[in-house]
């Protein structure tokens, strides 16, 4: 017999299986452990969620409480419980002109703002696209340093570029254009003060845009650019059909949150008005303070100020949608 033919007829042998392999498993005993750092995680957010919810969910819901009480000085001052009207405030507030006429002033003046911003702060990118480094890097520093000038210094250097004796504006405006501007004061016509105070928001405005915008661009892809120059399209159809189209989400998220700043404005008005605005400068934001401070009617301050979020609450819905948009780009 041959040496294939003894292996074939050898008996076979059974193979050798762990104990544990056939016995049943019992049910969760096949799962991954949890790993010991999996909370870690949840560990280092939780400070900042009790911040977060310290900070502004508690305000909320006082600002809420408050809106449907009668909430006055004794009340405010010695911690007693303030009786409950309901939405009295609310009816009251409604029913006043004064509050229609500032909501329409904000959104006006939220828009002229929104507008200009976008506009400089995109064309400030657009050349920052186009300079050398070091050109870059000077503007960059620039917008950095505007940017983190404080409110009160900024609105300090408006106030006297637009002061009716030694203000730069009617110096230039008299001495080299030739009109008729010495001594003008640009805060009796509250149009015209408005556009100083508005100079205000928008220069503090701009660096953010500007910087944004510029980080956006640098992703756009150079190929297309060359594309759509080899197939013959200008300047404004390369930036409408080719880099729009790629910056657009960020466009929208500085839109946004654009609107949502310049909607809530009341410290450049304040300011800029020597801390006693007269009523035509009776921005939301002020009137609010105005009735909480100024008439101690601290419910009626509290319901203007939910009312506040409320109008702005599809403006923040919409930006979350974007930023969600953004995250499932990249």
């Amino acid at each position: 017999m041959s040496a294939a033919e003894t292996k074939a007829a050898d008996p076979a042998v059974p193979l050798q299986r762990h104990p544990d392999v056939l016995r049943p498993q019992p049910a969760g005993r096949g799962r991954a452990p949890r790993k010991a750092g999996a909370l870690l995680p949840y560990l280092l957010i939780g400070p900042t969620i009790v911040a977060i919810a310290a900070v502004f969910v508690w305000p909320l819901i006082k600002t809420a409480v408050m809106s449907f009480q009668d909430v006055g000085r004794r009340e405010l001052w010695t911690g007693e419980a303030a009786p409950w009207v309901g939405f009295e405030q609310f009816t009251n507030i409604f029913g006043d002109p004064a509050f229609w006429d500032s909501v329409v002033l904000t959104v006006v003046f939220m828009t002229a703002c929104v507008v200009v911003t976008l506009g400089f702060g995109l064309a400030i990118s657009l050349m920052m696209q186009r300079m050398s480094a070091w050109a870059r890097l000077l503007v960059t520093a620039a917008l950095i340093a505007a940017w983190s000038i404080p409110l009160m210094v900024a609105a300090s250097i408006f106030r006297w570029f637009a002061d009716s004796d030694y203000g730069v504006a009617n110096m230039v405006l008299s001495k080299y254009l030739g009109l008729d501007f010495q001594g003008h004061n640009w805060f009796l016509d509250a149009r015209q003060g408005f556009v100083v105070i508005g100079a205000v928001v928008v220069w503090g405005a701009i660096p953010f845009v500007a910087i944004t915008l510029y980080a956006a661009l640098t992703q756009v892809p150079k190929e297309l650019e060359e594309a759509a120059a080899i197939d013959g399209v200008g300047a404004f159809g390369n930036f409408r059909y080719v880099v729009f189209p790629v910056i657009k989400p960020v466009f929208q998220m500085v839109a946004t949150l654009s609107v949502i700043w310049d909607f809530n404005v009341l410290g450049q008005v304040w300011l800029m008005r020597g801390t006693k605005p007269e009523p035509e400068y009776e921005v939301l934001g002020l009137y609010a303070f105005n009735k909480a401070f100024e008439s101690n009617s601290f419910s009626q301050g509290a319901a203007i100020s939910l009312i506040t979020v409320l109008l702005l609450s599809g403006v923040a819905v919409y930006y979350l949608r974007q930023l969600l948009k953004i995250g499932e780009v990249e």
